[in-house]
């Protein structure tokens, strides 16, 4: 479903970025230091590092071609680098990268104990591990999503990433961290404002079919989609001026690759 980049930035990509700052900041990671950025998508996390950290490179990889083609149109910096490569099986050396990390990935990657193990591995000794997923229940444009969706169809409840997906938990971030031999593991909130100028700039990345609600939505027929899209509307909190303020948080979680691994 994570396929076309111009919809996924629409849906998703647009509040990946401000968790991404804060999230790069928060690391210390040393100046002028080589980066690798697993799940790239289109692009936000590399432009973080590249805007904050100060890098000598960055190396994005995903394995979307389209995202990865539309990673490079976009973040043209020549320390970015962009290659299509899966999670659980990276295309490099051991102690290839002093940092080593992933956005929003981990949820969505079949195994995600053999994908840490990868970021370790390809992380120097010492050198930082470090992720971020969103804490689905605590998204609100998605809570109001479903919620309404659910109302309609008790069959959406088993597409619904608040009970789907197990990683956005602190619990379970710290554990796979721990089990995948990092040291001085920490987890930590990233609480975000997602402000959408109106319905329409709300409702129509659901149509873009990136992600487990838009993916949904496409299956629907007009009527079941035109149900919907009329209950989310007289249920969110739309303001005079007609934009509607949610809260979104993310979890993120960062150790130390140890000396001896």
């Amino acid at each position: 479903m994570w396929v076309v980049g111009d919809a996924y930035e629409a849906f998703m990509g647009r509040w990946s970025r401000p968790v991404a700052e804060v999230f790069v900041g928060g690391l210390a990671v040393p100046v002028r230091r080589r980066w690798l950025d697993v799940g790239c998508g289109t692009g936000a996390l590399t432009d973080a590092v590249l805007a904050a950290a100060d890098p000598t490179e960055v190396t994005g990889v995903d394995p979307s071609g389209t995202f990865v083609v539309r990673a490079a149109t976009t973040v043209t910096d020549p320390r970015a680098r962009f290659e299509r490569a899966e999670a659980s099986s990276l295309p490099y050396t051991d102690g290839r990268f002093d940092a080593a990390v992933s956005g929003l990935v981990l949820n969505f990657v079949p195994e995600p104990e053999k994908a840490i193990r990868e970021l370790v591995r390809v992380t120097v000794p010492g050198g930082t591990v470090a992720g971020y997923v969103w804490d689905y229940p605590n998204m609100a444009m998605l809570r109001y999503f479903w919620e309404a969706a659910t109302s309609l169809d008790t069959d959406a409840a088993g597409l619904n990433e608040m009970s789907k997906y197990p990683l956005c938990a602190a619990d379970q971030l710290a554990k796979l961290w721990t089990v995948g031999g990092l040291a001085d593991v920490t987890v930590e909130p990233i609480e975000i404002l997602t402000v959408f100028r109106s319905f329409d700039d709300y409702w129509t990345p659901f149509l873009g079919g990136q992600g487990p609600g838009p993916a949904y939505v496409a299956t629907l027929a007009d009527g079941q989609r035109s149900a919907l899209r009329d209950l989310l509307h007289a249920r969110l909190p739309c303001q005079p001026d007609g934009t509607i303020g949610l809260t979104a948080r993310a979890w993120t979680v960062r150790g130390q690759r140890r000396a001896n691994i």
